[in-house]
């Protein structure tokens, strides 16, 4: 899956917040549009931080999908 896909996917869930430390690592930022849900992930690579929060918007909606059906 490309990486514009990913990010479509999920800024329609979240808010996020970008950005890359003396040492080169980026640093992304999400935040829940609709509750106070934060989470961080950092990585050498742009792709690898985007990757790191397109699999937890997967395993989030998983788990929601789970919580609905019992």
């Amino acid at each position: 899956m490309r990486n514009s896909t990913k990010l479509k996917n999920v800024l329609m869930k979240y808010d996020i917040h970008l950005s890359m430390d003396d040492d080169f690592q980026f640093k992304m930022a999400i935040a829940d549009k609709t509750n106070d849900d934060e989470q961080y992930f950092e990585g050498k690579a742009y792709a690898e931080v985007l990757a790191k929060a397109h699999s937890y918007l997967l395993k989030k909606i998983k788990s929601e999908l789970k919580r609905r059906i019992e």
